[in-house]
């Protein structure tokens, strides 16, 4: 049987932090400039509290903030922040270097792909067209439409499920320790961690618990063991 690789897609495939908080850093620019009676930091602060309350994948954090400062929400306030947003983050989207050099590499050794993704089904697409991937991955599994998020072992089973594969001969690829990779290993798959940032303790966890993880900076990396 084929192998099966699964890859996150947010600080995986590409560096969604980065260029999210620079399309924020923009959006809160052109709200102050357009009367939200807020500093920088005051304004940039709040609406790290409010992704931090509602969740990053939440579609109205602008008109939270609004209300917040305001009593009341603003729309053309939020309609600013909004198009800011979106055209700073979609003039900055990248997938990581050499990112399709190794999806090409991988199809050409016969290996199956796929997504899980913790976000919200069109976003993940729109990313993933945008960036011309699409066409690499049989199937997108998202937590919008399984209802369960990494690393509850559902949205595993329903991924093995839907490329009709084992968890025995798969593989999970992301950036995050307990949400991408234990959770896959929970689902009984193994896992190769994306991180040039992880920290000693949770290489530690890695080896006190002996688990199937092998750790990589960049995906660039990934055609050194697979």
């Amino acid at each position: 049987m084929k192998k099966t690789v699964f890859f996150d897609i947010d600080d995986t495939l590409l560096d969604t932090s980065t260029f999210a908080k620079s399309a924020r850093k923009s959006a809160i620019k052109i709200m102050i400039d357009n009367g939200l009676p807020m500093t920088f930091n005051e304004a940039y602060s709040l609406l790290k509290e409010i992704i931090d309350q509602e969740g990053s994948n939440y579609g109205k954090h602008f008109d939270v903030l609004t209300k917040t400062v305001l009593g009341k929400e603003n729309s053309m306030l939020v309609a600013l922040g909004m198009i800011t947003y979106h055209n700073v983050k979609f003039a900055l989207l990248r997938s990581f270097p050499k990112t399709t050099d190794i999806l090409i590499y991988l199809k050409s050794k016969g290996y199956r792909l796929a997504i899980i993704s913790n976000g919200l089904t069109i976003k993940q697409w729109e990313k993933l067209v945008r960036l011309n991937l699409h066409n690499f991955f049989d199937e997108v599994i998202t937590s919008e439409e399984v209802g369960f998020e990494k690393p509850n072992k559902y949205i595993y089973d329903e991924a093995l499920k839907r490329m009709d594969c084992e968890a025995e001969s798969s593989i999970m690829i992301g950036d995050k320790l307990n949400t991408d990779c234990i959770g896959a290993i929970n689902a009984g798959m193994s896992s190769i961690l994306v991180n040039p940032n992880i920290n000693p303790k949770e290489i530690q966890k890695i080896k006190d618990n002996d688990l199937d993880i092998k750790i990589i900076k960049k995906i660039n990396e990934l055609d050194k063991i697979l």
